[in-house]
């Protein structure tokens, strides 16, 4: 049995839905509540000043809704959404949530997804990584193409273009076209295998094959590297 055991804190404007997640916490061994509320304003001040491992957020509720709540975090925890209703399934994953309940939330439901919650805190491990982002997978991510959820594995693509106000995500086998923004991507993609170089462009450092007069040549396509981000470039080649 595993010995984690992961701070939890219960955000719904319904009382009674808040004591049924306690109840359930409260029969969890690997779970301890650490507080809950009802005003999602006063649960994201509290969030900033003491994080915890694991948040139980109702999406639905007045002032802030709990997806409007996520993007206040710069550092978000382990997140579980809890509605009454389905049609958030696709920003739920758009914010790469743990797993996403619909009222009246049973505890065989609750258990599954808290036990996702918890194999993922024990992969980080030692790294001890805050960002959910991170904490969903190493290896891949999920982006919406014509409103359908498309899994892209961070080891098939090759780089990022921005088109207008859409990326294309090019990979060994096809051309994702998705609604985003370059931060969105950079956010999104890990750091130590993509390096942004240009406004338009991001790579992956893997399948860089040459640069010469701040051209890469990526698997045979000629990409620029800008002025700003030429530094960083070379400081991530030279790490070969």
């Amino acid at each position: 049995m595993s010995a984690s055991v992961l701070s939890c804190l219960v955000v719904d404007d319904d009382p009674m839905s808040v004591q049924v997640v306690l109840n359930c916490i409260n029969n969890t061994p690997f779970l301890t509540a650490v507080g809950s509320y009802t005003n999602p304003v006063e649960a994201a001040e509290a969030l900033r000043t003491q994080p915890v491992d694991l948040l139980f957020l109702d999406v639905e509720m007045p002032l802030m809704s709990g997806i409007e709540l996520l993007r206040t975090l710069q550092h978000p925890p382990l997140v579980v959404l809890i509605t009454s209703s389905k049609d958030y399934a696709v920003q739920a994953f758009e914010h790469a949530v743990v797993d996403y309940l619909v009222k009246p939330v049973s505890y065989a439901r609750f258990l599954q997804a808290s036990q996702k919650a918890l194999e993922m805190t024990e992969r980080q491990g030692s790294a001890g990584a805050e960002n959910i982002e991170a904490a969903v997978s190493n290896d891949f991510t999920f982006v919406k193409v014509d409103n359908k959820l498309v899994r892209v594995t961070f080891a098939d693509v090759r780089y990022v273009e921005a088109l207008g106000d859409y990326v294309h995500i090019i990979t060994g086998q096809s051309k994702l076209i998705v609604y985003s923004t370059m931060k969105g991507v950079e956010e999104k993609f890990p750091s130590s295998v993509f390096v942004r170089v240009h406004r338009s462009f991001i790579v992956n450092v893997k399948y860089i094959q040459a640069l010469e007069d701040n051209m890469l040549t990526v698997e045979g396509k000629q990409i620029p590297v800008g002025q700003t981000y030429l530094r960083d470039v070379m400081q991530r080649l030279n790490r070969f």
